[in-house]
């Protein structure tokens, strides 16, 4: 699995220790992290509790337009480092209501169709971060294995087959 890292992720997650993760730099349009050739279909976004509130407060335009573009892809997260108590018991840095930044959260949940994800702490939210994107290609992956099936079994040659550098079986022996 091919993980790119967004060029402006400020602490990007390593992903070391994970199976078969290759990890590169790209420009993402909505995001931090995505999968190579499904970048126009699924993202992450990361954030620290402290990112999260600016992104309520000062950095609200910008983070809402960013949701606005994330939906246009079929599955977007926003996958924060810390438990959601902590913003609703105002533990961080910003004189921020917590009753206002956490409904600040479920609306734009709600508006934007995005789950936000509260981790336990910065290991739990890379293991979510590449668990979503894993089970995103699986799906996709198994969606395409099926339509193949679908194609064979009318007696259609699959699309990738045809579309493949070495052309297909009919191709071959004409």
């Amino acid at each position: 699995m091919k993980i790119i890292i967004d060029t402006r992720e400020q602490a990007p997650f390593s992903f070391l220790g994970f199976p078969d993760v290759q990890t590169v730099q790209g420009s993402l349009w909505v995001g931090d992290y995505s999968l190579a050739g499904l970048e126009l279909e699924v993202s992450c976004e990361r954030k620290s509790l402290e990112d999260l509130i600016g992104c309520l407060t000062k950095g609200r335009e910008r983070f809402e337009r960013e949701l606005m573009r994330s939906t246009y892809l079929r599955s977007f997260a926003v996958i924060v480092e810390q438990e959601a108590g902590w913003i609703q018991k105002g533990h961080y840095r910003s004189q921020l209501n917590p009753k206002a930044a956490w409904a600040s959260v479920l609306a734009f949940s709600a508006r934007y169709r995005v789950p936000f994800w509260f981790c336990r702490d910065r290991a739990e939210a890379e293991k979510i971060t590449y668990d979503l994107l894993r089970h995103f290609l699986n799906q996709r992956l198994n969606t395409l294995k099926k339509l193949a099936f679908a194609q064979t079994a009318q007696g259609l040659e699959p699309a990738a087959a045809a579309q493949s550098p070495q052309g297909s079986k009919k191709e071959k022996s004409q």
